[in-house]
């Protein structure tokens, strides 16, 4: 990207008109503070509750700290640009979004993957999951999750900031990202575009696959076991989890990976929506009404108050 051009951006945001951009700051707002309270509900309880200090909580608490940091990443923002006049954003804080909201993004898609394994290990493999799901264990994927994301997310990034713009600023959508960048660029750069399209799906189809390959073999395990009651505890273990890979990897896949002949703007910010703020938002509730233990742990909470 040339900076001698370009110094900030104009973010066109979801709405022209006064009284839906109130409308809009109302229900994001709303939204926002539901992902925050949600989400740390579920760390507080993860934390506080000594029957959750397992990997499968341990990882739940990291999702939930990816969804508060993912959705920080840019809704603040938005909410401070539905009640500006101008709606500008310097290039420094357009580049930090971008990565900010990316890493996060890429280590989540890891993180899921990771969860459809220990819940692989914990159903196939019962008799040996303490052994192999160590809490060393958790805490070193953990860490390696966090700097994936933040190191992955610099080859794109990279690439993106160095296409030249021309001048052009004017980006139609509510936030900074990737594509919206480099649908500004004014001279050739398909060769980005492929290097960042074929990193995209890399990056989203091999967690996927990974997953698909794990929850084959627990549907098997799943169906071998010999009592009714076996198979529900097995297959309640696994709903939430599978829920909330079907909305993540659902919208991140038509956003990123759909063709150029489909994209309309006003289709891609409804998309951007569903993965970043839906998604966030709607985690804490799949995992207290379908999890049991969950379900427990607020109920003794709500003794304790």
């Amino acid at each position: 990207m040339n900076n001698d051009t370009v110094t900030e951006f104009i973010l066109l945001g979801l709405s022209n008109d006064p009284l839906t951009q109130i409308l809009l700051f109302v229900v994001f707002t709303t939204v926002y503070i539901l992902i925050l309270l949600g989400n740390t509900l579920i760390i507080f309880l993860t934390i506080t509750d000594q029957c959750l200090h397992t990997p499968m909580y341990f990882f739940l608490f990291n999702l939930s700290l990816l969804d508060i940091l993912y959705s920080t990443s840019s809704l603040p923002r938005m909410l401070k640009d539905l009640l500006s006049l101008h709606k500008s954003i310097s290039y420094g804080e357009c580049a930090a979004q971008m990565y900010f909201s990316l890493s996060f993004g890429i280590s989540e898609c890891i993180l899921l993957a990771v969860m459809a394994y220990d819940r692989y290990i914990a159903i196939c493999y019962p008799l040996h999951y303490t052994t192999i799901i160590k809490q060393s264990l958790c805490i070193k994927i953990a860490i390696s999750i966090y700097i994936c994301g933040f190191l992955l997310s610099v080859s794109h990034i990279g690439l993106t900031l160095n296409v030249n713009l021309c001048g052009q600023n004017k980006i139609n959508h509510f936030m900074c990202e990737v594509p919206e960048i480099l649908s500004l660029g004014c001279e050739n750069i398909s060769v980005v575009k492929f290097v960042i399209y074929l990193g995209v799906i890399v990056l989203l189809l091999t967690p996927v696959t990974f997953i698909v390959i794990s929850y084959i073999r627990i549907i098997l395990t799943i169906l071998n076991l010999p009592s009714g009651a076996g198979k529900q505890k097995a297959f309640s273990t696994c709903s939430s989890h599978i829920m909330v890979v079907t909305i993540f990897y659902g919208s991140a896949m038509a956003a990123y990976m759909k063709p150029k002949s489909s994209s309309a703007p006003d289709n891609d910010k409804i998309i951007t929506v569903l993965y970043a703020f839906l998604t966030p938002l709607l985690n804490p509730f799949i995992y207290t009404i379908r999890n049991k233990d969950v379900r427990e742990s607020l109920i003794k909470l709500d003794r304790f108050i």
